[in-house]
């Protein structure tokens, strides 16, 4: 008689198939306001608390995975998401059905067929982004109760938040995570008290010869895109060079993405000044990635360009590096997560990616959104039905843009 092996890892088991990971990513596509950090929080509870498709220690590795890599981290943490699921097809419907809501509405937009003023009302999207503050507060308060346990890992975490405070932007973030990792590379690198839970095997099937290849399509692009883009002029090849370089080259998200974008894009005439500040506007006002900002250019771009074909065009090629660093990425650090050390490092590590989120709850998700007391009622209110109350965030989001208008 042949017995089925089971599973090292349980959360693991179970399988999605494609289609089941563009429904979930769809959903939360339509639904998760509030920027890359709010968008970590909606994953956490839709994946760690609700579906248990990984643990805290295994989501935790893959947020630092992606705060190193350049693009969207909340975007290449949904690949991710989807190909431990459902392999290559999963991380592809991942991206699809978390981009396709706010690249639709941001392509019409662009092409003028939505009237940008009345999309939102500033007292619904006021209420959407408080909803957002909830939602990063429980996940802050989740992440820290499993991955800051004992007084070092707590040290860590409220060392990152500080100096990601102290010195904003980028560098902040990747320095706080690399003295973390030194930090717990020191405490417990010799395999003493190593606080992260088993390593399993590698969830996402692939291999190492995949992921090199896919790493060296990443840097022929970045090389040859260019080359090729003066060379032979063409409107969509400059496109594509253009977002190509900018979604490759660009660490912290879409906002720090915004002057280099400008630079392409506005001083060579393909997009008015004005179009684009008031586009970049209209992309908070929508769910999902800011990067879907791509859609918006891509269609109201001049020069023989624009269109349905530009805002699909463009929108591809400011995904596409993300999308060949995380899946290429993968099966070199799910190998490297099984060496001690490593896992050493990676326990101090998570410490701190809950200290950069807490920070994130801080500046820019608190300061930007709590202005009045009628705010932080909101607030406490939506906190209260996500983590006391279990209601869905995709029922308390829409409720407290409804509450705004009352604001």
């Amino acid at each position: 008689m042949h017995h089925r092996p089971i599973p090292a890892d349980p959360m693991a088991a179970s399988r999605s198939s494609a289609w089941q990971v563009f429904v979930i990513f769809l959903r939360l596509g339509l639904t998760s306001f509030g920027g890359p950090v709010a968008h970590l929080g909606f994953f956490r509870q839709e994946f760690v608390a609700r579906r248990r498709w990984l643990d805290e220690h295994a989501y935790a590795d893959l947020v630092a995975l992606c705060q190193f890599l350049p693009g969207p981290a909340s975007s290449q943490v949904g690949m991710a998401l989807g190909l431990r699921q459902a392999g290559m097809p999963g991380a592809l419907a991942a991206w699809l059905g978390f981009t396709l809501p706010s690249a639709l509405a941001m392509a019409l937009l662009g092409l003028g067929l939505v009237a940008g003023q009345a999309l939102v009302p500033a007292g619904v999207l006021g209420g959407l982004k408080i909803a957002a503050v909830a939602v990063v507060a429980q996940a802050v308060w989740g992440m820290a109760r499993s991955l800051c346990r004992g007084w070092e890992r707590l040290l860590l975490m409220a060392l990152a938040c500080a100096l990601v405070l102290l010195w904003p932007g980028v560098a902040g973030q990747v320095g706080a995570m690399l003295l973390a990792a030194l930090a717990g590379l020191a405490l417990w690198g010799r395999g003493g008290g190593v606080p992260l839970a088993p390593v399993h095997d590698r969830p996402t099937g692939m291999r190492a010869r995949t992921g090199a290849l896919l790493l060296a399509v990443f840097a022929a692009l970045l090389v040859l895109l260019p080359l090729a883009a003066r060379t032979w002029p063409q409107p969509w090849l400059v496109l594509t060079d253009a977002f190509y370089r900018a979604g490759a080259l660009v660490f912290g998200g879409g906002h720090v993405v915004l002057p280099l974008l400008q630079a392409e894009l506005v001083a060579p005439g393909w997009v008015a000044a004005d179009d684009f500040l008031a586009g970049y506007g209209l992309a908070q006002a929508v769910p999902g990635p800011l990067f879907t900002f791509a859609s918006f250019l891509g269609a109201a771009a001049r020069h023989g360009a624009g269109g349905w074909l530009g805002a699909v065009v463009c929108l591809l090629a400011i995904f596409l590096p993300a999308f060949l660093l995380v899946v290429g990425a993968l099966p070199f650090w799910e190998r490297l997560r099984h060496d001690a050390r490593a896992r050493a490092a990676l326990s101090g590590v998570n410490a701190a990616v809950v200290g950069l989120l807490l920070a994130a709850l801080y500046h820019p998700v608190w300061t930007s959104t709590i202005h009045a007391p009628a705010d932080l009622a909101l607030a406490l209110a939506a906190l209260a039905a996500l983590q006391w109350a279990r209601l869905p965030p995709w029922l308390v989001v829409p409720l407290c843009g409804l509450a705004g208008l009352w604001l």
